[in-house]
């Protein structure tokens, strides 16, 4: 028998082993990526991972806003590999504006704040993802489809109705010309989802739906669209075999269903080092209620002799500054960042919060401080930034290319266009041979793109109390309580249950939430067994605690009592009376019972 249960449990062992080694890599709710760097497969096709699909639908988009739809199609792709967009409460699958993006990006004829009534883009004619980058580091958007889509006439550019989401980071890869650096692409879009990338269209590049621009073309990209997937087998005129498969923003009966192929070996997919492989990542409902900037238009240039700058801010309201963000113009570059709440003859004094990390990747990168600092109204602030590679990127006065969704060489091609930004003294500053210089004196129309992100805070409070009286030892029983965001506009609550009586067998459904609004409350399913102990009284708390942060916090008080008996003969008899009475007619049913359990009830007590 001892060898059987010994040969039985080498059997289980072995099993468990087996299939925790083939679980498969994505879930249903959420893409998970193995932390065991493994070789990507020969082929992949986001619409079909395990059975789900994590890419929304094909739009059909109107003018010159390509660009608009690669982005969208690359966060909407997030939302749904994160499951952040249900689990925000929303419905459907995500579907975000383009159109907003595109009237409201600030590069454009019709609305640039740093130069009001200047020029720049026309709208509907085009932009690229730095533009795009730069609406979202803001806080301008993204915003839902239902909420600012408008194309022939601007949306309201805010609203406190309007849904926000906030791209966390943004990177930027590219494959190399000898495709060395393409397993780092096929690793993102497993882990974070569609990729925005970007291409030449023309008819002599495309055959049956699949591209390739030789690379001693000289055609420059005119047309954004998204990767999905890849096939390292598919034939392409290319001298190789090998393509992406990609959403096109031309509807769905266009190509194959809305999507067709670019060789890995096209010249600018995948390889543009701005266009060619953009991947929006951590995409979450916008939960800062104030973002410090002044570098409006994001990553323009980079001051590549630089390693250290700060910018000044003066705080326009009471609140918690949560976060910075910036750009890095490298691949695996050290940080660190802090907040000083002095700069006085010549040095940054009373540091109140300091971060310092690692980032792999080029881009766009939003940290959390791990000490947040109370701003005051009117107080100023100073947010450093010390970068190991690449230089510090800032914002100035730019040439932008226009990239349309049509022939480059067509009647609407506009080339490049002149974008300008603006600034002022004292506000970004960069260290030069131990000595802190004012980079308004280097170029009047520059700064430095590091932002203060401030929380809108949530108020997480709970409504209702736990009393059980006279339960039976070891039977089940239930309770519920609600958790509600009782905080600040565009605040969300994360919460969990922190604590519980040591009595008892506790269980909570749910036992812990996200993106719970302001005003938004939930019910919290308590099951309890009791404790075997009669003619006892029990009492204790459930403290539910605010995850972001630790002192707002809120307490259940529970009381439980036991009777003096435990009455399981009482029960056990109960139940075989209720059998015994099922066999017999109405109305004789009804007077047995009251016989039998008034003589039951005279026998026990």
């Amino acid at each position: 028998m001892n060898l059987f249960h010994g040969k039985v449990m080498k059997f289980v062992v072995v099993a468990v082993v087996v299939a925790m080694f083939f679980m498969p890599l994505y879930s249903s709710s959420q893409a998970i990526f193995s932390d065991i760097l493994l070789d990507p497969p020969s082929s992949f096709d986001l619409r079909d991972v395990d059975g789900v699909n994590y890419v929304t639908s094909v739009r059909s988009q109107q003018g010159g806003t390509c660009w608009t739809h690669g982005t969208m199609a690359a966060i909407e792709g997030n939302l749904l590999m994160t499951g952040n967009w249900a689990a925000a409460g929303e419905t459907g699958e995500p579907n975000l504006a383009e159109y907003h993006l595109d009237w409201w990006n600030g590069f454009n004829s019709f609305n640039n704040d740093d130069d009001p009534d200047g020029g720049g883009l026309q709208v509907h004619e085009g932009g690229d993802y730095r533009v795009a980058a730069a609406y979202l580091s803001r806080g301008e958007g993204a915003v839902r489809d239902v909420d600012g889509q408008s194309y022939h006439t601007p949306p309201v550019r805010s609203s406190s109705s309007y849904h926000y989401y906030y791209v966390r980071n943004i990177e930027w890869y590219t494959a190399g010309d000898d495709l060395s650096n393409i397993d780092t692409i096929k690793e993102a879009i497993m882990k974070y989802g569609v990729m925005g990338t970007c291409m030449c269209y023309a008819g002599g590049f495309i055959n049956n739906f699949i591209h390739y621009q030789p690379p001693d073309s000289d055609a420059e990209p005119n047309h954004a669209i998204a990767i999905v997937g890849w096939d390292d087998s598919k034939r392409t005129q290319a001298p190789h075999p090998g393509a992406w498969l990609c959403k096109n923003s031309w509807g769905s009966d266009w190509g194959e269903d809305g999507y067709f192929w670019i060789s890995y070996y096209d010249k600018w997919c995948g390889k543009h080092p701005e266009m060619g492989a953009v991947s929006f990542q951590d995409v979450e409902p916008l939960k800062y209620k104030h973002i410090y900037y002044h570098d409006y238009h994001g990553w323009r240039d980079t001051l590549t002799n630089c390693s250290e700058a700060f910018n000044r801010f003066v705080a326009t309201e009471n609140g918690m500054l949560s976060a910075v963000s910036f750009f890095t113009a490298a691949d695996n570059v050290e940080y660190t960042v802090a907040v000083y709440d002095t700069f006085k003859w010549g040095e940054l004094q009373d540091m109140l919060s300091t971060k310092s990390g690692l980032i792999e990747h080029e881009g766009f990168h939003t940290i959390d401080l791990g000490t947040p600092v109370k701003l005051h109204e009117g107080d100023d602030f100073y947010i450093y930034l010390k970068l190991s590679a690449g230089g510090q990127p800032y914002d100035r006065t730019s040439e932008v290319p226009v990239l349309l969704g049509d022939d480059p060489f067509s009647k609407g091609y506009m080339g490049n266009v002149i974008v300008n930004s603006s600034a002022s003294m004292s506000e970004s500053y960069y260290l030069e041979n131990s000595t802190w210089k004012d980079l308004y004196m280097l170029d009047n129309s520059a700064n430095f793109c590091i932002k203060g992100l401030v929380l809108a805070e949530p108020d997480l409070k709970c409504e209702g109390s736990i009393n059980w009286a006279d339960v039976r030892p070891g039977s089940t029983i239930t309770a519920s309580f609600t958790v509600k965001n009782d905080g600040e506009s565009l605040s969300w609550l994360e919460w969990e249950i922190a604590d519980y009586p040591d009595w008892g067998t506790w269980e909570f459904s749910p036992s812990e939430g996200k993106y719970l609004g302001k005003g938004d409350s939930i019910t919290v399913n308590v099951s309890v067994v009791a404790p075997d102990e009669k003619d006892q009284e029990f009492s204790g708390e459930i403290k539910v605690v605010n995850k972001d942060n630790s002192s707002d916090f809120e307490t259940i008080k529970v009381t439980l009592s036991t009777p003096l008996k435990n009455s399981i003969s009482h029960f056990t008899f109960a139940g075989l009376l209720k059998i015994i009475l099922s066999h017999f007619p109405e109305p004789e049913r009804e007077i047995l019972r009251n016989l039998l359990e008034r003589q039951f009830i005279k026998q026990t007590f």
